[in-house]
């Protein structure tokens, strides 16, 4: 008996050891339901009472998802395109290979004419120009005739040009000419002649430019197209006359001329103005040789009239010669402020003319170095101011004298 009754309470021991225990109760689903409606009742109040209107919170959801759109669309198109560009390329490829195995010959020759269209797309349009040739064996003298030009391209902020044209060859540049300047006109007529006296022998080397600018009155001239003609594929056994197309024609090349070192002393009381040529330097080969021939000729105007004009000696065979000669000249205090000192430097020739290096202006009127040094003058009476000065081209300095005066 009692070992019946030790069995039956180990056995009801290890039932209690095995049954899990209790865990805890579920939740109610009333007391969820309840807390999900003060939730939704606490979101709604919120929303109505934000100070943003409901409108507003709208158009920025719609404007967001438009952003997320295209974003989306961007992506397809680069992700899923990406792949038919290649597929595109490869079929014209082939297309290409097989039409050069059909005939490479036919393919060449549209190649060349897709280049020369493409070309001729490029190519921007300056107008073109209409000229004419001639060349009179018994002087010498090759005839350069400028007609007219037509829908040349506007430079000016009106939409015109105030076209001249210059003529030269090169590669010596001696002789420059130009036409007069047709004011507002991009369909200008010139009909202007200039001669060039060039033995027939010489012209074979050399090439005519006919270059069309644009006058400034304030600033540089504007190039706009030119025509370079070279006298060795010119028959001018009889007259040529024709039109050609310009092409953009490169700025002139400022050529180097040389320097020329003057110095200049002013006595106010006495009323005497020396003018001492020193030296100059680098100057501008001007006869066959590579040499020249240089002098110096000294002008003084008043009021662009000329007072009077002095002249250095030759200086034979070379580029840098030196000269230190002085000139004196009698100026009232009362006319120093308006005086001009024209400074020319020549290459002597003994059976022609004398060919005029460069030229440089001194005094009123002037701008730069030519007036800084005059104005250094004034402010040191009495003593010498010495200055290096850059030769310009003649024709520059002339047309700049041309012009009113401030």
């Amino acid at each position: 008996m009692r070992l019946a009754s030790v069995q039956a309470r180990a056995r009801r021991a290890a039932e209690e050891r095995e049954e899990p225990p209790p865990g805890p109760a579920p939740p109610s689903t009333h007391h969820s339901d309840h807390q999900f409606k003060n939730m939704k009742s606490k979101f709604f109040n919120e929303l109505t009472h934000m100070p943003m209107p409901m409108w507003a919170i709208g158009a920025i959801v719609v404007v967001v998802l438009a952003l997320v759109a295209c974003l989306g669309f961007c992506i397809w198109k680069k992700c899923i395109n990406k792949g038919k560009k290649p597929k595109k390329v490869r079929e014209r490829k082939g297309g290409r290979g097989r039409r050069k195995k059909e005939g490479a010959g036919e393919g060449e020759e549209g190649k060349e004419g897709e280049g020369k269209e493409g070309e001729e797309e490029e190519k921007e349009n300056f107008g073109k120009l209409e000229f004419t040739l001639d060349y009179n064996f018994t002087d010498n003298q090759l005839i350069v005739g400028i007609l007219q030009a037509e829908n040349l391209a506007a430079m000016d902020m009106g939409g015109t040009s105030d076209p001249y044209v210059k003529v030269y060859m090169l590669p010596d540049k001696k002789k420059k000419f130009e036409t007069k300047v047709q004011r507002k006109n991009l369909c200008p007529v010139f009909n202007e002649t200039f001669i060039f006296k060039i033995p027939y022998q010489e012209l074979g080397g050399q090439t005519l430019v006919l270059q069309v600018f644009d006058f400034d009155r304030f600033g540089k001239h504007d190039v706009i197209g030119q025509i370079s003609i070279s006298m060795n594929s010119v028959d001018l056994a009889q007259p040529l006359h024709e039109w050609r197309d310009l092409v953009g024609g490169e700025k002139e090349e400022v050529e180097k001329l040389g320097d020329i070192c003057i110095s200049l002393r002013y006595v106010p009381t006495a009323g005497k103005l020396t003018i001492n040529i020193m030296e100059a330097k680098h100057l501008k080969a001007m006869d066959c040789g590579g040499l020249s021939d240089p002098f110096v000729k000294v002008v003084l105007q008043h009021q662009g009239k000329r007072l009077k004009k002095k002249k250095t000696t030759v200086k034979q065979n070379t580029l840098n010669p030196y000269f230190n000669e002085s000139f004196s000249f009698e100026i009232p205090f009362g006319q120093i402020q308006k005086v001009q000192v024209l400074i020319t430097v020549y290459d002597y020739d003994k059976l022609g003319s004398n060919d005029a290096i460069g030229k440089v202006w001194i005094g009123f009127g002037a701008s730069g170095v030519g007036l800084r040094h005059w104005s250094d003058m004034l402010a040191n009476p009495r003593r010498p101011v010495a200055q290096w000065h850059a030769l310009c081209p003649e024709e520059e300095v002339d047309e700049a004298l041309k012009k009113p005066l401030r």
